[in-house]
Parts: C-alpha cells; sequence; structure tokens
C-alpha cells in the first residue's frame, strides 16, 4: 500500500469513528428507551438528597387531589397524555412542561400545591417520548411547542374563551415554552415562565461533549445534526428558543440557578437579553440545575405571583 492509500485508509477509519461517536451520542440522547432519567440526573448534578422527603410530601398532597388523565393528538399523529386538576370555579390555567428524560407529575409535583392554591387550573402535560405520551424521538421543544399549542387549545375548550393562561417549563420544558412563545398564540395566554432553559439544543449538547465527554463538538454535532434532520424531522439548531424569543409577544420570567453546570447560567442572559417582550429576571444563588424553587422557595414563588398580579389578577 502506497502512502496515499495508507492516508485514505487512516482517512475513512477516523470517518468511520466520528460516524460512530456521533450515533452512539444521538441514539443516547434523542432516542426514547436510550436517553435515561437517572443518567441526566447524574449529568445535572444536582444533590437531591436534601429535598426528597419535602418532594415526596408533595405528590402525597397532589395525589389527593382531583384529578384526570386527558390525551390530545399531535400533529403528526401521536398520542400525548397529561394530567388535568381542575379548580372548580376559576378560569385560570397554567400548562406546565417538564424537563429532558422526565415526566410531567415528576417535575411539577412541588410547586403544583402553589398554584392550585392561587386558585389555577393545572394542565401538567407529559412531553412527547415522556411519560405515558406517545414517540419514539425526544422533541427538545422544536417539535414540543407545536404539542403546547395543542395543550393550550384543549385548555381553553375546556374553560372557556374568557379564560386565562400562563405557560411553565422547566430545563427541556422550559425551553419548549419558550419557542411556543414565538409562535401565534391564542390571546388566552398572558404570560410565561421559564425555569433553567437552554439557548438551543445545539449548544447545550456541545456543552456536554466537552464539560462532560471531554470531546470536541466537531464533527459529532453536524454528525448528529443530520442524523436528527432525516431520523427525527428537525435540526439540532432548529430548537433554539434564543431566536424564537426575539418574537415574543407575552411576558416572560427567567428563572436560572448560578451553579447550573448542566445548563450554564450563561444562558439565561442570551435569552433574558434576545427577549423583546416584557421580561423579569430571577437568578438563584448556589442553585444548581433545576434546583432553584427548592433552594429558594419563597424568591420563587414571589417571582411567579408578581408575574400573576401584573397579568392574570384583571
Amino acid at each position: 500500500m502506497g502512502r496515499m492509500g495508507m492516508f485514505m485508509g487512516l482517512a475513512a477509519a477516523g470517518a468511520a469513528g466520528e460516524y460512530g461517536i456521533a450515533r452512539y451520542f444521538f441514539c443516547r440522547t434523542v432516542m426514547r428507551g436510550n436517553a435515561k432519567r437517572e443518567r441526566t440526573r447524574k449529568m445535572a448534578g444536582t444533590d437531591w438528597d436534601a429535598y426528597i422527603p419535602g418532594i415526596r410530601a408533595s405528590k402525597e398532597w397532589l395525589s389527593g387531589k382531583p384529578q384526570e388523565d386527558v390525551y390530545i393528538t399531535s400533529d403528526d399523529g401521536l398520542r400525548l397524555h397529561g394530567t388535568f386538576f381542575p379548580c372548580p370555579g376559576s378560569d385560570r390555567a397554567v400548562v406546565c412542561f417538564h424537563g429532558y428524560t422526565s415526566e410531567g407529575l415528576n417535575d411539577f409535583s412541588s410547586i403544583a400545591r402553589f398554584y392550585l392554591e392561587k386558585g389555577f387550573n393545572l394542565m401538567v402535560a407529559d412531553e412527547r417520548a415522556h411519560g405515558k405520551s406517545e414517540g419514539t424521538y425526544i422533541g427538545f421543544g422544536c417539535l414540543d411547542r407545536h404539542d403546547a399549542l395543542g395543550w393550550i387549545r384543549y385548555v381553553v375548550s375546556r374553560l372557556g374563551q374568557d379564560c386565562g393562561l400562563m405557560l411553565h417549563g422547566i430545563s427541556m420544558g422550559g425551553a419548549t415554552v419558550l419557542m411556543t412563545t414565538g409562535l401565534t398564540l391564542p390571546p388566552q395566554v398572558r404570560a410565561a415562565v421559564s425555569d433553567c432553559a437552554f439557548t438551543s439544543a445545539w449548544e447545550v449538547f456541545s456543552h456536554v461533549l466537552r464539560s462532560m465527554y471531554h470531546m470536541p463538538a466537531f464533527p459529532v454535532m453536524q454528525i448528529a445534526d443530520r442524523m436528527a434532520r432525516r431520523e427525527a424531522g428537525y435540526g439540532l439548531n432548529e430548537c433554539n428558543a434564543r431566536d424564537e424569543v426575539k418574537r415574543a409577544k407575552i411576558p416572560i420570567l427567567f428563572i436560572h440557578g448560578d451553579k447550573d453546570t448542566f445548563v450554564p447560567c450563561s444562558m439565561v442572559y442570551d435569552l433574558y437579553n434576545a427577549c423583546r417582550s416584557p421580561k423579569s429576571l430571577l437568578v438563584v444563588s448556589g442553585a444548581s440545575h433545576a434546583e432553584a424553587y427548592y433552594k429558594d422557595t419563597e424568591s420563587y414563588e414571589n417571582a411567579v405571583d408578581q408575574l400573576i398580579r401584573r397579568y392574570l389578577d384583571h
């Protein structure tokens, strides 16, 4: 074999290796069943031990409240599941979206009490490829924003045209909410809360590759993006919350923990600065990923309460 043949052989081997790494990464992060909740928790780095008793108590309290399993069909034919907690006599509701590899009732069991006691109906969605919802590929907000419109339409049809809604998302659910604000929303949607959202799937994946896998983003991200476009129906940079909030018309409360290493706190400043609608920002000192509510419940609830008083209490 000449030098050219050896060089081409090495190049082919390198390309095959890069493809294999990208395939492994794509399958572990985008495909249902391969994306594991326990692995996500370890990568997020949040120490939940101190909060477990309180979370269990909240789940027990919530389980005793009237609730219904409800279903809608996505634009691409998936059966999506949610849990609806009615508040009799109220025409206000919050529609909630959970984080990556989680479920609606898992992420919102604690703050649910706050909303129910404020007189809100509570609509907690299982995002596609999570919980009891159908789907093979996780949408990272790009697909889920259209599902969110379906949940909004469901709540409006249930409560009536004069109802007032807000959106609340955590982590990937926060990105879903922010991407939804860039769409044309029904007039009933008055405000949104985004807790520890990422700017884009591309950027957060690149961060994870560098910080946790100790690998450069190039060319793994480029290859994984082609896979996502071909198999899942979206590009990883299409899941771009920063671009969507530039089109937002409703007020948004941005929340993040300053010790978040999974979705860096710098991303919330990028999102906040890109937003052109009325906005507010709460950065919780010492909070890791998705820990802000537990780290400083009072500040968190006060910030949400101010949003409610300003935009839904009239």
